[in-house]
């Protein structure tokens, strides 16, 4: 599947910039490279003969422009430090509070939990499948004065690699558009734990000469297949934790499940566009009031997954009923519409905008699965209405910024939503900011409506909202990084140790405390983040690690006359204190409580990279110490993590 696509699409990337490339030429002009300086600057240079001539002078970093979904600017960075090397992983950003499975594009098993992005509406669920998902917010938009492209490789386990490529550039100076892939195969090293993923996204953005009337959307298309083979068996298991010399290969190690599978796909389109009815030099003459906004916001996304097993594994999932359903998919659709009023005014301090939504919701089945369960319903759909607001506001150093909805009535997608924030900037030595999320939603439908061959996968519930409250604090600076979240957490839902979904009917109370700072001396630093977290009250069910730490000491330096390769040389400490890690459960693609068996372990990784140019290149040593360490380290109960692990990469940056 990934070779099919990952190929023709990144041939597509070069053949686009060829063409352009034979479009901006003319006569015997012939361009040999474009460089980026020690500075940030990019040379485009010519050759007609026997001198180089510079053909659109020098353009400057910041001409390579990436907003956020939120209208946040950066740019596009092809300097390497410490921060790259832990946002080069399969999910290209920072994984502390996650521990993965031994296979590059498996599952997480959550080391920590941030409410800070909480939705306004309930998920399909299946949430074990979603780790790589890419949400609305991930999505990202450009704008580039030449075509850009960029790669990242790296290798996986056993004849594994993934590919993420991207491409954007400006038809003219108010249009762009991109389109970016990342693909993965990887076969893992223990036996059915083929994972293929796909990631898929296309987007633009156009404004109008004045930025009257602006657009920007994209399309998203993901898909994720999984062999699920259950974890180790019993033997197995003894045989892994006792070094026994003739499993040190590990395809040798029997498994639970030998022909499971699971398949987890989702599109979406989205759409976001208003129109300036006062442009601004209408509101020359009206201080109070200005930059009124009609706005439009489109959404429709859809998700479905199913469990694939053609042989009935009782021993684990229990009592199977046959049945004559031809369709086990559930299926998610949400469709919303917003439509929206943004003004500025000095009334409001800073900028308000006004919001409607009308949502449109399915979730369910084909049809009754199994007949010996008390599921009535197999589908269940609706509509909502929502009202809201957004408030934006800047009064010298402070930032203030406040987003609320409401959902009223009965439906299952009906609640509330506020979320606050306010940030103190002393230039650039520090900023504090001060946070307050309150949510009130539906739990996600797979708790509430779920179907399965197997009858003790059945259930209907009626739960109540998930009530949660967070509250944050963090300053930034060049000492010290540290955040602070207070949350309180009512009617939380979980799988049981039968995986049976459940509410809990006390009081989550969860603090989370983060530190990080770095230590810097000659070409060595030692960069270290400390995280302390406390379940006070429903530790039964919410569980977490006391302590997770990530210790990384690394030496840079520019080698080679002219230093042309900048190199950063260190190995990182990773280590979490022993608790009741949540167990895996393959055919919910959720995970569950279970008492049995408590796991901490540190792991050491070594590495080198090297930036040459536009291209930074990665060597890694995973768990380097797993050849002479005890045999404890588990990503979950019955599956091991990675054994020691040679792994190379690299993120290539192209500029025409």
């Amino acid at each position: 599947m990934n070779k099919k696509i990952v190929y023709p699409f990144l041939l597509l990337i070069f053949t686009i910039h060829s063409l352009y490339s034979q479009r901006k030429l003319s006569g015997n002009e012939k361009r040999d490279n474009i460089t980026i300086g020690m500075d940030g600057r990019i040379d485009t240079l010519s050759n007609t003969g026997s001198t180089k001539v510079i053909l659109s002078g020098k353009t400057k970093y910041t001409d390579y422009k990436i907003f956020s979904h939120k209208r946040d600017t950066s740019y596009i960075d092809t300097t390497l430090s410490i921060k790259k090397e832990y946002i080069f992983n399969y999910l290209r950003k920072d994984n502390f509070e996650l521990l993965p499975f031994h296979n590059q594009g498996q599952t997480f098993n959550n080391l920590g939990y941030n409410f800070s992005n909480i939705s306004h509406f309930p998920d399909i669920g299946f949430r074990a499948k979603q780790v790589s998902y890419l949400e609305i917010e991930d999505i990202k938009y450009y704008e580039v004065p030449t075509p850009t492209s960029e790669i990242t490789y790296k290798t996986g386990l056993q004849q594994g690699q993934f590919v993420d490529a991207i491409f954007t550039l400006n038809f003219s100076e108010r249009f762009n558009v991109s389109m970016s892939y990342k693909g993965l195969r990887s076969l893992g090293a223990y036996r059915r734990a083929l994972v293929s993923n796909g990631n898929f996204r296309g987007a633009f953005h156009y404004r109008t000469q004045e930025n009257q009337y602006e657009i920007r959307g994209h399309i998203a298309s993901q898909d994720f297949f999984h062999q699920e083979n259950g974890g180790l068996t019993a033997n197995a298991l003894q045989n892994f934790i006792n070094e026994d010399p003739n499993f040190e290969q590990r395809q040798r190690l029997d498994v639970n499940l030998n022909d499971a599978e699971s398949q987890f796909d989702a599109t979406r389109v989205y759409v976001n566009h208003s129109y300036k009815l006062l442009s601004s030099r209408d509101t020359l003459n009206n201080r109070d009031f200005g930059n009124l906004k009609l706005g439009h916001v489109f959404t429709s996304e859809n998700k479905s997954y199913r469990f694939n097993q053609a042989t009935n594994t009782t021993a684990i999932f229990g009592d199977a009923n046959a049945t004559s359903a031809t369709n086990n998919e559930a299926l998610s659709k949400i469709t919303d519409n917003e439509f929206n009023l943004e003004f500025n005014s000095k009334y409001v301090l800073g900028q308000f905008k006004a919001k409607l939504h009308l949502t449109q919701y399915s979730y369910g089945y084909d049809t009754i699965l199994n007949t010996t369960n008390s599921v009535s319903n197999f589908k269940f759909d609706g509509s909502a209405l929502s009202f809201g607001a957004d408030w934006n506001a800047k009064i010298k150093n402070f930032g203030l910024f406040a987003e609320g909805r409401i959902t009223p009535g009965s439906s299952r997608i009906s609640g509330n939503f506020l979320r606050g924030a306010a940030n103190f900037k002393k230039d650039s030595l520090f900023s504090i900011t001060g946070s307050l999320l309150l949510s009130s939603k539906s739990p996600n439908f797979n708790t509430i409506l779920h179907q399965s061959k197997y009858d003790n996968y059945n259930w209907e519930n009626n739960f109540s909202n998930v009530n949660t409250r967070d509250l944050g604090f963090a300053i930034d600076s060049k000492w010290l990084n540290a955040s602070l979240n207070f949350t309180n957490i009512d009617n939380f839902t979980y799988f049981d140790e039968n995986s049976k979904a459940q509410q809990f009917d006390s009081q989550i109370t969860y603090l989370k405390v983060k530190v990080n700072r770095e230590f810097k001396y000659w070409k060595l630093a030692l960069d270290n983040t400390v995280m302390y977290q406390n379940v006070s009250s429903g530790s039964s069910v919410f569980r977490v690690p006391e302590i997770v730490t990530r210790n990384t000491f690394y030496y840079t330096d520019y080698w080679f006359k002219g230093k042309p390769m900048l190199v950063n040389i260190g190995a990182t400490f990773k280590y979490f204190t022993k608790y009741n890690m949540n167990a895996y459960n393959p055919l919910l693609a959720e995970f569950t409580l279970q008492n049995d068996e408590e796991i901490g372990f540190p792991t050491v990784d070594v590495f080198f990279n090297a930036q040459v140019r536009r291209t930074r290149i990665y060597f890694k040593i995973d768990n380097v110490t797993s050849g002479f360490s005890s045999k404890n380290y588990f990503s979950a109960p019955n599956y091991p993590y990675r054994d020691m692990t040679i792994r190379f990469g690299l993120v290539w940056n192209w500029f025409i």
